[in-house]
């Protein structure tokens, strides 16, 4: 059995209803409409690290062919039937999307702030705010390239954590890609959220809301998608921040 990405992976997504209790493997957990939120430690146990996970794919070719001129234009180039669907999307610009992986943070002292590439604010993962960000995968293929690092040892210390994901550059293309975000709890456990019913022209998506309920951090299913950046996740959920432009460092 596979997680929910390997099922995305192997094109099953449109044969399968998301709303399903217990995921669809013995080995993820995944957060739906109708069963919306999973414990992420257990009382007694809050050590150790949580790790979130990004990956996306571009739509296989079925809706490749329908998004680009549909049967017309597979007979003009029938090769690209047999390409893997990120490299058709990149063949017609549609792969240069730049998903990324952020978290917005409010801790029990009162400080609030943001984890994101954007602006170089990686985090820490030692010292506050215990958030690193690592990695920066532009590509999306795997879910290794691009994760958030919560140091556990320091549950304490979380109000509330946000995690989002927004379209840095290239067409808002929610609509166009599968996208899911795993939460690997310490003691393994992978609780999965589907990116589904995406919104046209969205930039932004705000994935998962996670804070302390009774003695432990709990993980709640948002997929709440809006148009603007990180400044309307802020106004949506009342973080209360300033914001500015931002870009990514330089890569070597």
């Amino acid at each position: 059995m596979t997680s929910l990405w390997s099922y995305w992976r192997q094109g099953g997504m449109r044969k399968q209803k998301f709303d399903t209790v217990g995921g669809l493997s013995s080995y993820a957990t995944e957060l739906t409409k109708r069963s919306p939120t999973a414990p992420l430690t257990a009382e007694g146990a809050d050590t150790g690290t949580l790790r979130v996970d990004l990956a996306w794919r571009m739509r296989p070719s079925t809706d490749f062919a329908r998004a680009s001129g549909g049967i017309a234009q597979v007979l003009r180039r029938p090769m690209d039937l047999f390409k893997p669907a990120e490299i058709q999307g990149h063949s017609q610009g549609v792969a240069s999307i730049d998903l990324d992986l952020a978290c917005l943070y409010e801790l029990n002292d009162g400080s609030r702030g943001v984890v994101q590439s954007l602006g170089g604010l990686l985090g820490d993962f030692n010292d506050p705010p215990y958030i690193h960000l690592s990695g920066d995968d532009r590509f999306g293929g795997t879910a290794s390239g691009e994760s958030l690092y919560v140091n556990l040892d320091h549950a304490d210390a979380f109000k509330r954590l946000l995690v989002f994901v927004y379209i840095y550059s290239g067409v808002p293309a929610f609509d166009r890609a599968d996208v899911v975000v795993t939460l690997v709890s310490a003691d393994g456990k992978n609780i999965e959220v589907g990116l589904v019913d995406p919104v046209p022209g969205a930039r932004s998506c705000a994935v998962a809301l996670i804070e302390p309920k009774k003695g432990h951090l709990v993980a709640r299913r948002e997929v709440k998608y809006v148009y603007g950046f990180q400044s309307e996740i802020d106004r949506l959920y009342g973080w209360g921040m300033s914001w500015g432009r931002g870009t990514k460092p330089t890569r070597a």
